[in-house]
Protein backbone atom coordinates (compact mmCIF):
# COMPACT_ATOMS: atom_id res chain seq x y z
CA UNK A 1 0.00 0.00 0.00
CA UNK A 2 3.10 2.51 0.87
CA UNK A 3 4.53 1.26 -2.65
CA UNK A 4 1.50 2.66 -4.83
CA UNK A 5 0.91 5.79 -2.68
CA UNK A 6 4.44 6.68 -3.04
CA UNK A 7 4.26 6.17 -6.84
CA UNK A 8 1.04 8.10 -6.82
CA UNK A 9 2.42 11.27 -5.29
CA UNK A 10 5.84 10.49 -7.85
CA UNK A 11 3.52 10.62 -10.44
CA UNK A 12 1.43 14.24 -9.74
CA UNK A 13 4.75 15.45 -8.36
CA UNK A 14 5.79 14.84 -12.10
CA UNK A 15 2.93 16.32 -13.70
CA UNK A 16 3.01 19.48 -11.79
CA UNK A 17 6.54 20.24 -12.28
CA UNK A 18 5.50 19.02 -16.39
CA UNK A 19 3.12 21.77 -16.21
CA UNK A 20 4.78 24.51 -14.71
CA UNK A 21 7.75 24.12 -16.51
CA UNK A 22 5.97 25.05 -19.65
CA UNK A 23 6.42 20.91 -21.34
CA UNK A 24 3.15 19.95 -20.59
CA UNK A 25 -0.22 22.26 -21.84
CA UNK A 26 -3.73 21.30 -20.95
CA UNK A 27 -6.73 22.90 -21.73
CA UNK A 28 -10.03 21.84 -21.36
CA UNK A 29 -12.42 21.68 -24.62
CA UNK A 30 -15.51 20.79 -23.33
CA UNK A 31 -16.96 20.34 -19.76
CA UNK A 32 -18.64 17.79 -18.01
CA UNK A 33 -22.11 16.94 -17.68
CA UNK A 34 -23.76 15.28 -14.78
CA UNK A 35 -26.06 12.36 -16.00
CA UNK A 36 -30.05 13.73 -15.13
CA UNK A 37 -31.38 10.40 -13.03
CA UNK A 38 -35.22 8.77 -13.44
CA UNK A 39 -36.07 6.06 -11.91
CA UNK A 40 -38.93 3.39 -13.23
CA UNK A 41 -40.41 0.18 -11.63
CA UNK A 42 -37.50 -1.31 -13.35
CA UNK A 43 -34.79 0.56 -11.79
CA UNK A 44 -32.67 3.63 -11.98
CA UNK A 45 -32.00 5.31 -15.68
CA UNK A 46 -29.47 7.92 -16.55
CA UNK A 47 -29.30 9.42 -19.70
CA UNK A 48 -27.73 12.92 -20.78
CA UNK A 49 -24.10 12.51 -19.14
CA UNK A 50 -21.21 14.08 -21.10
CA UNK A 51 -17.32 13.43 -19.64
CA UNK A 52 -15.30 16.40 -20.13
CA UNK A 53 -12.53 16.85 -22.94
CA UNK A 54 -9.03 18.17 -23.16
CA UNK A 55 -6.47 19.21 -25.33
CA UNK A 56 -3.15 18.52 -24.08
CA UNK A 57 0.14 19.82 -25.94
CA UNK A 58 3.43 18.03 -25.12
CA UNK A 59 6.64 19.68 -25.35
CA UNK A 60 9.55 18.12 -27.37
CA UNK A 61 13.13 17.40 -26.97
CA UNK A 62 15.92 17.52 -29.64
CA UNK A 63 18.71 15.72 -29.88
CA UNK A 64 21.08 16.51 -32.27
CA UNK A 65 25.09 16.89 -33.10
CA UNK A 66 27.40 19.05 -34.48
CA UNK A 67 31.28 19.20 -35.62
CA UNK A 68 33.55 19.83 -32.90
CA UNK A 69 37.51 20.41 -32.69
CA UNK A 70 38.21 17.55 -29.88
CA UNK A 71 41.91 17.71 -28.24
CA UNK A 72 43.10 13.74 -28.12
CA UNK A 73 45.46 12.91 -25.71
CA UNK A 74 48.08 10.95 -27.56
CA UNK A 75 50.33 7.74 -25.97
CA UNK A 76 54.05 7.42 -26.92
CA UNK A 77 55.81 4.22 -25.34
CA UNK A 78 59.49 4.03 -24.70
CA UNK A 79 60.75 0.62 -24.86
CA UNK A 80 63.66 -0.10 -22.29
CA UNK A 81 66.59 0.71 -23.15
CA UNK A 82 69.35 -2.39 -23.60
CA UNK A 83 71.73 -1.48 -21.33
CA UNK A 84 69.63 -1.85 -18.15
CA UNK A 85 69.18 -4.60 -15.68
CA UNK A 86 65.72 -6.15 -15.62
CA UNK A 87 63.82 -5.43 -12.47
CA UNK A 88 63.87 -7.56 -9.67
CA UNK A 89 60.16 -9.68 -9.37
CA UNK A 90 59.63 -11.21 -6.06
CA UNK A 91 60.50 -10.45 -2.89
CA UNK A 92 64.16 -9.96 -2.18
CA UNK A 93 65.88 -9.39 1.26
Amino acid sequence: MRVVLLVLIVAVIVVIVAVASGFLDINQIRGARAPQLSTTDNGVTAKGAQAPAFDVEAGSVKIGSKPADVKVPTLQVVPPQQNQPAPAIGNSQ
